[in-house]
C-alpha cells in the first residue's frame, strides 16, 4: 500500500537530517495517514479511505464526502477519488430523476 492520500494525493517527501556538525544524511518525510471511513450520504454506506489528517479535516469542513468530492475539480483530484465522485455523481442523479 502507497504512503498517499487518496483525497490530496500528498505523499513521501526526502530531505535531509543536519547533525550538530552539519552533517548531512538523507531522511523521509511520511505523510500523516489515517485510515477513515466518511458516511457518504448520496451512496448510502460508508466509504473507507486512507487520508491524510489534513484531508480528514478538509472533507469534515466542506460538509462531507460527498459535497467535497463534487465541489472540487477533476483535475485536482486522483484517480480512485475521481471513481468515487463519478459513483456518487450517478447515485445523485438517478434520486434526483426519481
Amino acid at each position: 500500500m502507497s504512503r498517499r492520500c487518496q483525497i490530496t494525493g500528498k505523499g513521501v517527501l526526502s530531505g535531509n537530517n543536519v547533525s550538530h556538525a552539519n552533517n548531512k544524511t538523507r531522511r523521509r518525510f511520511l505523510p500523516n495517514l489515517q485510515q477513515t471511513s466518511l458516511l457518504s450520504d448520496v451512496l448510502g454506506f460508508s466509504v473507507g479511505m486512507r487520508l491524510s489528517t489534513r484531508a480528514i479535516r478538509t472533507v469534515e469542513r466542506n460538509g462531507g464526502i460527498d459535497a467535497f468530492l463534487l465541489a472540487t475539480p477533476n483535475r485536482n483530484l486522483p484517480p480512485e477519488a475521481l471513481t468515487l465522485k463519478r459513483q456518487i455523481a450517478r447515485a445523485r442523479a438517478k434520486q434526483q430523476a426519481a
